[in-house]
């Protein structure tokens, strides 16, 4: 299960088709839009979110994933706050005993779209992308608590210290250049 912040699903577009993606989309004008894009792209999703529809969504991803999806779970969202975790990944992690891998992403050139609640960004075209893998967390057995605020602070320095390696790596090549 790959987990990732709100804001960086434009930039992880590309990976869709290559890992078989299946993934929760909002029951928003957005989340259409987003849902219809991915479909082109070659993904599954599920509509719903934790305010509405959460638990069918949820349902409809398991059943994505039994049929040989990779799931890909915005971690943070539907509304935020930003960058803190919400247990549904957890949830899921113990209903299909998967592991959680922390995706950091980072790009050297993007539109930034800063009055987004998630402030996500598009990567231009040509620009370099850098999705920064790591994990992974083990599998929330059946009892552990998936509300536990310990397993989202885990998760949550994973995914910052993944952003932290990509942002890294996106330097280190523009200093050589």
């Amino acid at each position: 299960m790959l987990a990732h912040f709100h804001g960086d699903e434009l930039a992880l577009l590309s990976v869709v088709k290559r890992y078989r993606i299946a993934t929760i989309a909002s029951q928003s004008k957005d989340g259409e839009l987003i849902a219809t894009v991915l479909k082109w792209l070659g993904a599954r999703t599920s509509r719903g979110s934790s305010t509405r529809g959460g638990v069918q969504a949820l349902k409809g991803l398991l059943r994505l994933v039994k049929d040989g999806g990779n799931c890909s779970f915005a971690v943070d969202g539907p509304k935020g706050p930003l960058h803190k975790v919400k247990p549904g990944v957890f949830e899921l992690s113990r209903m299909i005993h998967g592991p959680i891998y922390a995706a950091g992403v980072a790009c050297d050139r993007a539109i930034h779209f800063p009055k987004s609640w998630n402030k996500t960004f598009l990567p231009k075209p040509f620009a370099k992308v850098i999705i920064y893998w790591i994990g992974p967390m083990s599998p929330v057995s059946k009892e552990v608590d998936p509300r536990n605020p310990d397993l989202a602070l885990e998760l949550e320095g994973l995914l910052h210290q993944a952003r932290q390696q990509a942002l890294k790596f996106i330097a280190d090549n523009d200093a050589q250049c």
